[in-house]
């Protein structure tokens, strides 16, 4: 069983493709329009839409897992695509497709459209004026790809959560999610429910190398899919995954089968064998369902 609505939601590596195909379009290029197919998907009121009209974007950059363009005159686009939003480039003056479309950007060489699947509209657009509004929306989470080993530390062990949690708080680290952190704690081989102020040296090393490898190795993966294309698939759920998404399916490490933990909307993926020493996490839903049935251990599930 997956949840495509958490397992789809774009982070670190997927934004920073989405940027770097955005540079190549967009940068220094001028904003002739935006129409607003939804209404609802526009949160701001001031600075009026209208004022991006005509302005030349002099900057991209993320912001967690926002997208920002920055314009002349201090002004800055802001899209947050949570769990559904898309990008599609399109020929100039292109149509906002009927059922997903949210809005468009036409520039003078093309369109950029904003669509959304399903039926909640996460997904929403900020005009801001100036440095000062931009950073009232960062969380403040410190860059994984640019954080020292001290400055991981000292964020990693500042509260007492779950390293899952940890790792996908955007006031502690900035861009990661549901998915790569599933790849993180695979690859660190660490349980995603040991605490975070329970980690050796060694243990918080690793997680550290852990992180800027996966995250550096997909952005260099997706990178490559796109070329110089437009991305059309982006998902953070891809079958070279290593746990995320394949429950049931075996370990590329150890060939055990994938695990999980179901919350809510949310699904962490893990290898017993690899990260818990071969114990089974308790699923807070089948454990209540089996009760004593539950299995203890991965041998006991063959």
């Amino acid at each position: 069983m997956s949840f495509d609505n958490e397992e789809n939601v774009p982070e670190l590596p997927d934004v920073t493709i989405y940027l770097e195909a955005l540079e190549s379009r967009v940068l220094s290029r001028r904003l002739d329009k935006v129409r607003l197919a939804s209404p609802f998907v526009l949160r701001t009121v001031e600075p009026a839409v209208s004022e991006l009209a005509g302005k030349h974007v002099t900057s991209l950059r993320r912001l967690g897992k926002r997208i920002v363009l920055g314009f002349e005159d201090d002004l800055f686009l802001v899209i947050h695509l949570m769990i559904a939003g898309r990008f599609k480039w399109l020929a100039p003056g292109a149509k906002v497709p009927g059922k997903v479309g949210l809005a468009a950007f036409d520039f003078e060489n093309g369109t950029l459209i904003l669509t959304e699947a399903g039926s909640k509209r996460r997904a929403s657009i900020h005009i801001l004026r100036g440095e000062d509004a931009l950073r009232a929306l960062d969380p403040g989470g410190l860059e994984p790809l640019e954080m020292s080993l001290d400055e991981f530390r000292d964020a990693l062990t500042r509260e007492r959560h779950t390293l899952k949690r940890t790792l996908t708080d955007p006031h502690t680290f900035s861009g990661i999610g549901n998915a790569y952190s599933d790849e993180i704690l695979h690859r660190a081989k660490l349980s995603p429910v040991q605490m975070s102020t329970n980690l050796s040296g060694e243990e918080i090393a690793r997680l550290y190398h852990a992180t800027r490898a996966v995250l550096i190795e997909w952005i260099e993966r997706l990178r490559a899919d796109a070329g110089s294309g437009f991305p059309e698939k982006v998902t953070a759920f891809r079958p070279e995954m290593a746990v995320h998404g394949r429950y049931n399916l075996p370990c590329p490490v150890c060939g055990s089968p994938v695990q999980r933990i179901v919350y809510a909307e949310n699904e962490t993926n893990y290898c017993a064998r690899c990260q818990t020493g071969g114990r089974l996490l308790a699923d807070r839903a089948l454990s209540r369902l089996l009760n004593v049935d539950w299995p203890k251990s991965i041998d006991e599930i063959g």
